[in-house]
C-alpha cells in the first residue's frame, strides 16, 4: 500500500479538481485508491506555516512521496522537508524560482509539472483587450511577497503599456487588505478586472466575481470553473487534467524512479472561455471574431 501526501491551499477551489485528476490518473494507471494507495491530503491556509508544518508532518509519518500544488506550496514544502522524493505542479518557471535544476534534468528530490500560467500572462491581457476594445484602465490584485504574483506583474504590465492601458495595481498582503481593496474601488476607477497568478488573490475569487458583478466590470481570470461560477473569461490551463498528468511522474516515482531524473513536463495547451450570460448581465457585447477563438462559450 503506497501513501501518497498531497498538500494543497483550502482556499483555491480549482485545486480540487488537480486532486480528482491525481486519483483518477493513478487509477487508471493501475493504483485504486484504498487498495493499493491511501492519500493523505492536507488542504491549508495560504500561509508559509502552515504549509512547512503540513509538509515537514507528512515527512515524519513516512510517506512515500509528497505532492503539492502551487509554486509558494512547492517551494514551502521543499525547505521543510530532507529526504522525501516530492512532485509538483508549478504555475511559475520552476528552475527561474529554484525548485530544480533544469526541465530535462531537475536533480534533487524534486520533478513535476510546469501550467506555464505565469509565462501566458501576456496572451490573457490581449484577450481581455480584445473582448473589452474600450479598455484603457484594468485593475488587478496581488501580493508583493509571492514570487508568481511579482513575475505575472511584471508580464502585465509590459503588456499593458504595449497595448495602451493602464494597469491600476492593487498590492494586498493578507485577505482582509484584499476585501478592503475590492470595497475602495470606485465605479468608473477601471474599465476591467485583469487576475494575476497569486494563490491569496485567487482565494477570494467568488467575492472578486461578485464585486465586480455588482460593479459592471469585466473580469479575465485564469480557470473555467471560475467562469462556470460568473467570472466573464478566462485563458489558463484545465486543473483536472493538470492532476491526470502529476499521476504520470507520481506512479512512476513510486515504482522506484529518481525524481531528479524525470523531466519537468510543460503544458501547452491552454483554453478560452467565455460566459456569455455574465456579459449580458453586465452589459458587454462580446466582438463576434472574439467569440469566434473561444475554445467553451457558456451560455
Amino acid at each position: 500500500m503506497y501513501r501518497v501526501g498531497v498538500i494543497l491551499s483550502e482556499e483555491v477551489p480549482r485545486f480540487i479538481s488537480t486532486v480528482a485528476g491525481l486519483k483518477d490518473g493513478l487509477r487508471e494507471l493501475g493504483l485504486e485508491e484504498g487498495k493499493h494507495v491511501v492519500f493523505h491530503v492536507r488542504e491549508v491556509k495560504d500561509d508559509l506555516n502552515s504549509i512547512e508544518a503540513a509538509a515537514k508532518r507528512l515527512e515524519d509519518e513516512k510517506v512515500d512521496l509528497i505532492c503539492t500544488i502551487a509554486t509558494g506550496t512547492t517551494l514551502a514544502g521543499k525547505r521543510a522537508t530532507k529526504s522525501v522524493p516530492m512532485v509538483f505542479y508549478a504555475g511559475t518557471d520552476p528552475v527561474a524560482v529554484g525548485l530544480v535544476e533544469s526541465f530535462r534534468k531537475p536533480g534533487g528530490r524534486l520533478t513535476g509539472i510546469h501550467g506555464q500560467i505565469v509565462d501566458f500572462t501576456a496572451k490573457r491581457f490581449e484577450l481581455l483587450r480584445d473582448i473589452v476594445p474600450r479598455l484603457r484602465r484594468a485593475v488587478t490584485f496581488y501580493n508583493p511577497h509571492h514570487q508568481s504574483a511579482q513575475q505575472s506583474v511584471m508580464r502585465a504590465r509590459d503588456a499593458a503599456q504595449r497595448l495602451g492601458v493602464d494597469l491600476l495595481e492593487r498590492r494586498v498582503a493578507s485577505v482582509h487588505e484584499l476585501r478592503a481593496s475590492l470595497r475602495a474601488l470606485r465605479p468608473g476607477e477601471a474599465d476591467a478586472y485583469f487576475q494575476v497568478t497569486d494563490a491569496l488573490v485567487a482565494s477570494q475569487t467568488d467575492l472578486i466575481i461578485q464585486t465586480a458583478m455588482a460593479k459592471r466590470l469585466p473580469t479575465m481570470v485564469q480557470d473555467k470553473e471560475a467562469v462556470a461560477r460568473g467570472a466573464l473569461a478566462s485563458y489558463g490551463i484545465n486543473y483536472y487534467i493538470v492532476g491526470q498528468l502529476l499521476a504520470k511522474s507520481v506512479h512512476r516515482v513510486l515504482f522506484g524512479a529518481n525524481p531528479g531524473d524525470l523531466p519537468v513536463e510543460q503544458v501547452d495547451r491552454l483554453q478560452f472561455v467565455i460566459n456569455l450570460k455574465t456579459a449580458k448581465a453586465i452589459g458587454l457585447t462580446i466582438p463576434q471574431p472574439v467569440l469566434a477563438r473561444a475554445d467553451d462559450v457558456i451560455q
